[in-house]
């Protein structure tokens, strides 16, 4: 149903309106102080137009461990856009981002000691054409001005007025912060399930580490971590809107304070490494950052087909049926998928003889790929252990494995115990290629879904494989731990002196993940790779993929970091099928927009417990406009695919129609991400930076800067009250 309201506004805009047929465990207010921070001690430029300096503490403190007593700075206008502010251990090599996962200019060696500056810098400004750093001396701190509009991006100077101190710089406590002016409205900061809305909160809880955590549970760290965010500022007076992006590249767990009028990084570990992107639109910034962690993959067009998947397609005959079924109601299907039913007793890279029998599933899939559809299937990184199960013997054989002990670390899930794969080993890389070619050969797929990779262990601590018993226990639900677990406390990486805000409880770092004390390829700690897991395992898919048949790669990944849209697509997780979660799943979608992800979508009709017709009736019409749209659920749930219900089945042939209709423009889209990192679903201020009625808004979203979707998100609702900015509209029906 159209409003009558549609008359009053957009230009060359079309307008969609579908009606058819913590409470933390921390103070926000009231932080403790901890340093009274550093000295600029010296300062010098560098040969490569960068400046270096030495930061020397002023007074130690106990909290939270030694502090470091000699830091370096290095900064650098690495464009005229782009600006790096580094501080690391003047005398320690310490833990980064590793440089060969995302490529990006070495700092200056270490200094070590403190000696008289080469080329001493007397000036405390230093300028790009768009960018201003300036510092004060003693306690040390920056500044970070945009030129043309003389705006303050960045001050991390503090005055006894403010909620926050001095830098911190401990071994396991790093902690830095900057003043925002009130009106300042921020994005970013994820992954996590925002019931507020896109625009940041203040006072609610950001803390990012990789978990698996359903995405039903809101305001805590979810499947990602992404450092970054975006700041939006409107200046009434001038009446223009400039943005930019502050991106902290560590991959260490963090808690980041959110007050309103200031931001605080509370990490656990790495370095402080800032890049921060000028603007000045939402386009702009996130050209900038894109440019730097890498552009989004480019999609093959079968993607922004329709996706139908369910955990417990228990076998093909049930699977056949479905893409009958679909064809039957006359919805477009396009990509068939399964969860791990088609395994070998839940076993990487293989197929049940029984329940998926090879020739019978070839057989389907010629059929199916004669008429243009495609096949994906799941791969977890948890290789079960099993001395006849080749991936396996392979995999140790050439030591790929994440060692505790000098052993392979032992885990579990769905196959039982198991060991996970080093993505940071070279060795890794090529064996996990290889397994993808050589399972690619048994079955030809078209693409592969990377999940449970944050990663996901049903077990906590050092655990060994009880004798005699087995595991899992036959009528046992296969997530319950069946291995004999120690937890483990004596090493300050399990146990470190800040807690951050873990699953909204600061549960231990390796609560049903990877012990933080195991080690990778050269001895790099999980306590410091942890986040890192799923962009690892995306890179080497990709690569896997990428050498098969020449052709683009799709990889559907749930854990990612910043990068990861270089190599993969992205779903929001295991979120339930309540009113609350459809909502919730615009600003998550449009969050991966300004991540870099932009290939994105959610479980339409989510994927438990059981959606109500109505329910399952709006979210195709929502998820119909995803960038990535795929039905998928539960083994517990009932059926739910479009074709289930009469009236669903009718909302999927219009709402899908208008997508395959629209699927030469989401293919353009898809293309300018490739090549300029924009976000194919956008939030309305992407187009409208000065309306600030946009600035908050989460039910509604564009598609490009063409097409604006105002869905029914409520129950019992059969129109929508939408925003309309001032421009002229173009309906499309």
């Amino acid at each position: 149903m159209w409003s009558s309201t549609t008359t009053l506004c957009l230009s060359s805009l079309l307008i969609l309106v579908l009606s058819l047929s913590f409470s933390g465990a921390y103070s926000y207010t009231n932080p403790k102080i901890i340093g009274k921070g550093y000295r600029l001690i010296s300062v010098e430029e560098t040969p490569d137009g960068g400046i270096l300096g030495l930061l020397q503490l002023k007074y130690k403190s106990k909290t939270f461990g030694p502090d470091i007593p000699l830091l370096q700075l290095f900064v650098k206008h690495e464009t005229d856009q782009r600006l790096r502010v580094h501080i690391t251990d003047a005398q320690k090599q310490r833990w980064e981002v590793p440089y060969n996962l995302l490529p990006r200019e070495q700092p200056p060696s270490l200094k070590q000691s403190i000696g008289k500056a080469k080329d001493p810098i007397t000036v405390s400004e230093y300028s790009s054409s768009e960018l201003i750093f300036s510092y004060t001396a003693d306690p040390f701190g920056f500044v970070v001005k945009r030129k043309m509009d003389k705006q303050v991006l960045f001050n991390t100077s503090s005055d006894s007025s403010g909620p926050y101190g001095e830098m911190v710089f401990k071994d396991q406590y790093l902690e830095i912060s900057t003043k925002l002016p009130k009106d300042a409205s921020l994005y970013g900061l994820g992954e996590n399930s925002q019931p507020h809305g896109i625009k940041l909160y203040p006072n609610d809880p950001y803390t990012l580490y990789t978990t698996d955590t359903s995405a039903i549970n809101l305001n805590t760290d979810l499947y990602g971590s992404h450092p970054v965010y975006m700041d939006l500022r409107n200046v009434g007076a001038e009446a223009y809107a400039h943005a930019h992006a502050v991106l902290l590249l560590n991959s260490n767990g963090m808690d980041v304070f959110y007050r309103g009028d200031s931001l605080t990084y509370k990490v656990i570990g790495g370095v402080f490494d800032f890049y921060f992107f000028s603007g000045t639109s939402p386009l702009a910034v996130v050209d900038q950052y894109t440019s730097f962690i890498g552009r989004p993959a480019p999609m093959p067009y079968w993607s922004l087909g329709f996706h139908q998947c369910r955990w417990g397609y228990h076998n093909l005959s049930v699977v056949e049926d479905v893409v009958e079924n679909y064809k039957k109601a006359q919805i477009p299907l396009d990509v068939m998928w399964t969860d791990d039913d088609h395994m070998d007793v839940r076993k990487d890279f293989t197929l049940s003889p029984t329940n998926f029998p090879r020739p019978k599933l070839l057989a389907f899939l010629d059929k199916i790929h004669k008429i243009g559809m495609k096949y994906v299937v799941i791969v977890d990184p948890g290789i079960g252990i099993n001395s006849s199960y080749g991936v396996y013997t392979r995999g140790l054989a050439n030591d790929v494995f994440i060692k505790y002990d000098n052993e392979p670390y032992l885990a579990q899930v769905w196959p039982g115990a198991v060991h996970f794969p080093d993505f940071l080993n070279p060795k890794t890389v090529s064996w996990w290629a290889d397994e993808v070619k050589r399972f690619h050969e048994l079955v030809p797929v078209d693409g592969l879904w990377i999940d449970m990779n944050e990663a996901s262990n049903f077990c906590s601590g050092k655990c060994t494989i009880p004798k005699g018993v087995q595991c899992p226990k036959p009528g046992i639900p296969g997530w319950i731990c069946c291995l004999d677990c120690k937890n483990i406390t004596n090493t300050r990486w399990d146990d470190p002196p800040y807690k951050i805000n873990a699953s909204g409880t600061q549960v231990p770092l390796g609560f049903k993940t990877i012990a933080t004390s195991a080690y990778h390829y050269n001895g790099v700690l999980e306590y410091d790779a942890h986040s890192l897991y799923g962009f690892t395992q995306s890179i080497a898919t990709h690569q896997g993929l990428q050498g098969i048949a020449g052709k683009r790669p799709f990889i559907l990944s749930r854990s990612t970091y910043v990068g990861s849209g270089k190599y993969a697509a992205h779903w929001t997780g295991d979120n339930k099928g309540t009113w609350e979660d459809l909502k919730i799943s615009i600003s998550t979608v449009l969050n991966f927009g300004i991540f870099g992800v932009p290939m994105v979508g959610s479980d339409i009709c989510g994927f438990y417990p059981a959606p109500t017709e109505e329910l399952c009736n709006r979210w195709i019409e929502v998820g119909a406009f995803y960038p990535f749209s795929r039905d998928h659920a539960n083994f517990a749930s009932p059926r739910q695919e479009l074709y289930q219900w009469e009236s669903v089945a009718i909302s999927g042939r219009n709402a899908l129609g208008m997508r395959y209709k629209l699927l030469p423009y989401l293919y353009t889209l898809t293309y300018e991400a490739h090549i300029s990192g924009a976000p194919i679903a956008r939030p309305l201020f992407f187009s409208f930076p000065t309306y600030t009625e946009c600035y908050g808004l989460s039910t509604q979203f564009l598609l490009g800067s063409g097409l604006m979707i105002s869905p029914v998100l409520e129950e019992g609702k059969t129109e929508v009250k939408a925003l309309f900015p001032p421009w002229k509209l173009v309906q499309f029906i």
